[in-house]
Parts: C-alpha cells; structure tokens; sequence
C-alpha cells in the first residue's frame, strides 16, 4: 500500500519491499518505512470515527497491500481503562491500565501475528516457524490455522500448560524443547532452509512489530491525541516497546502529536533482567544472562536481538529500566484483580511493583497521567498461581 522501502535499524541499509526477508546483512532488524504524506491523505482522525474497531483501522500504516490478504481474528482496539481503585491505593491521580488481554488468543502477541501472517499470506508462503516461551506460539498457531498455512513451534518444556495445549489444538507441529527460547531459536535457524519454514521470530522479520506498533497508535486515540506522560511495558523481546515508539514518530510526521514522548519504562523479572542491568551499567547492548529463571515465561528472554534499540529508546525518553522479583510480581497481580478486577499475566502484574519503585524514588509525579500495560490474561498462566 504505502510501504516505500525497508531499511535496517543498525547500518540503515535500505531493501525493496514486497519480498521475504528476515534479517539486514549486518545480522540485526529490518524496519519497515511508509510514504506518511500519502498515508495521511486517507488516514486522518476524523476518518477514525467510521471504521471498524480493530488495529486494521490503521490500514496505511500496515504493510498489507491486498485486504483479502489480512488474516484478522478482530485484535486490536484493547480497552485503555482507568485505574481509579489501584491509583487511590498508590496515591496517583491519572493512572491507566491497557488491557491486552482481551485480544484473540489472551495476549498482545495477537497484534504482531497478523501482520506477520498476513504479509506471509500476501508474499506466498507456506510454512511458518518460531521459537516462544507461550503467548507469540499461541497467537501464531490461531493466525497460521485462519490464513491456512502450516506452524511449526518450537518451546522451552516449562512453557504453561495452557500455551501447549493451546498450539496443539490450532494444529500446529510442536516440539518441547529441554532448555530456553534461545535454544529454540537456534533449532529454527538451522532447521529453516531445509525444511522450507519462514521465521518469524521476534523481530527477525520486520512485520510483527508493525503489528504491535497499533498499541501506540491506541494510545494516542484513547487519549484524544495526547500521550501519557510515563509507559511501563512489561518488556521481554521487546517489540512492543519499539513499535509503539515507532508509531509516535509516524503519529508526529503525520500531524497528529507534538514532539512530547512518554518516558518509557520496561519492566523485567530480576532473574533475568538483561535490559535492566545494561541500562544501569551503562551499556548499549543487553547483558548476558546465562540462567535465565522466572515465572513470567514472557520475561524470561536471556538475550534479544533488539535491545540496542529498546535501550537507546529508553534513553532517549528519559525513561528508565526495572527489574522486580516473582513474589513482587505475582502480589501485583494480586493487587491489580482487588483493586480493579484484571486478572492479569504475572508480565502485567510485574508493572505494579515496579511503579511503586518509581514512586519511592520520587521518579513520577503523582498528578502525571501513567499508563500500565498488561500484556496477556492470567488464565494462561494457572501452574503460576497454583499454591500460591
């Protein structure tokens, strides 16, 4: 549609769209560029107003070129809610919660299947691979099982129940793997050329995180055009975080906001916390974890191939990196169901504990509108709670 060229987060390399790529030469992401001026002659705000409530709603901003080629479950377009109760408990006036949870397959990871997918679907593919510690597996097997294409998913044997069970339903081929999700992205990459498979791991093709940049896109909206002073976002991978800062940028060459960004937080579990370590040791490349643990199977990402990119956002906002323990995380999941009925992922509730730091240090201002992600549902997470 609008999609002009590729272009590589590190070396800038550009590429020619419409065709199948993972990463740049230099080994790290390809990002995808857009013709903003023409995108904004149809998109506009008041345009908005009369399209359906899914994140295809920013269709200009979406690589998809054919619509008969979007493979949709109906994602996107999450609830922004107000977290009255929880903010009366923290002592702060405007804070929010964006619910992920209520996208098809329980979590965010919907947002970058279907783009992933869909541009799959559109490019001719057949056969899909990925490494997941749970919610991007899920989401895959449902967006591969719609678009008729055949999944091939790879997770750590810890992986929740519900996640398995989830993949094997949808029909995907699946393998436990004894170890970590790097592990299973090493099987993929050596596997991928002989058995025909796309990878789609995370951020090693450039489409799920045009998926996951709608949450930005959300924000703004749900916000009437005006962002939050602060974002803490649970932050494994990390697309998220990246794509949501990509979609300001569009947002602000587009006309829609000013140059004022959120201070972005992400938000870890201290076992395996290689963002936060980094940004406190002042490093532009995530640290190494050799012995990843947590119960928040999303958070349990040792190394990510984007994280000279989340921390140089991190920086650039001002923003900061927290990491907090399992029993912290888990009590937040607690408080986030007492006080506002959100029966969270461990991920989600990982962004209580990790305000609360920010209040005790004196980081946030108690009157500064702060949005809270939640990035999946509780109910895919039942062994995390079970005794507990």
């Amino acid at each position: 549609m609008n999609v002009t060229h590729l272009y590589c987060s590190a070396c800038n390399q550009s590429y020619p769209p419409r065709r199948l790529y993972n990463l740049c030469d230099c080994g790290k992401p390809l990002l995808v560029a857009y013709d903003l001026d023409r995108a904004a002659s149809t998109l506009t705000q008041s345009a908005l107003s009369t399209r359906p409530p899914t994140l295809w709603r920013y269709a200009e901003v979406l690589p998809v070129d054919d619509r008969v080629n979007r493979v949709s479950l109906g994602e996107g377009m999450t609830p922004l809610l107000r977290a009255e109760r929880l903010g009366q408990a923290l002592g702060l006036k405007n804070l929010y919660i964006k619910d992920e949870s209520q996208n098809p397959t329980g979590s965010f990871k919907a947002r970058g299947m279907t783009a992933a997918v869909s541009m799959a679907k559109e490019l001719g593919v057949k056969k899909i691979a990925v490494p997941s510690a749970g919610n991007a597996a899920g989401a895959l097997a449902a967006y591969a099982a719609r678009a008729g294409l055949e999944a091939f998913i790879f997770m750590p044997k810890d992986t929740p129940l519900a996640n398995i069970i989830e993949c094997q339903q949808n029909g995907a081929h699946v393998t436990l793997i004894d170890g970590f999700i790097t592990d299973c992205g090493r099987i993929v990459a050596e596997r991928k050329a002989a058995e025909g498979w796309f990878d789609v791991s995370t951020l090693k093709e450039p489409y799920r995180v045009e998926g996951k940049k709608t949450m930005g896109y959300e924000l703004a909206e749900q916000l009437d055009w005006q962002l939050p002073d602060v974002i803490l976002y649970p932050t494994g991978g990390g697309t998220g975080l990246i794509g949501m800062w990509k979609a300001f940028d569009e947002m602000e060459r587009m006309g829609w906001i000013g140059s004022h960004r959120p201070r972005m937080v992400s938000v870890q579990a201290a076992g395996c916390a290689p963002i936060a370590q980094a940004f406190a040791s002042g490093l532009s490349a995530g640290a190494d974890i050799a012995n990843p643990h947590t119960i928040a199977s999303g958070l349990r990402v040792p190394r990510a191939i984007g994280d000279f990119i989340m921390l140089d956002i991190l920086r650039q906002s001002h923003g900061t990196a927290i990491a907090v323990t399992d029993e912290q995380l888990l009590a937040g999941v607690k408080q986030l169901g007492i006080a506002e009925g959100i029966f969270a992922a461990p991920e989600g509730g990982a962004c209580v504990p990790a305000l609360q730091q920010l209040i005790d240090q004196g980081k946030v201002d108690r009157s500064e509108r702060i949005v809270l992600f939640n990035t999946g549902s509780g109910l895919k997470y039942l062994e995390a709670f079970h005794s507990k």
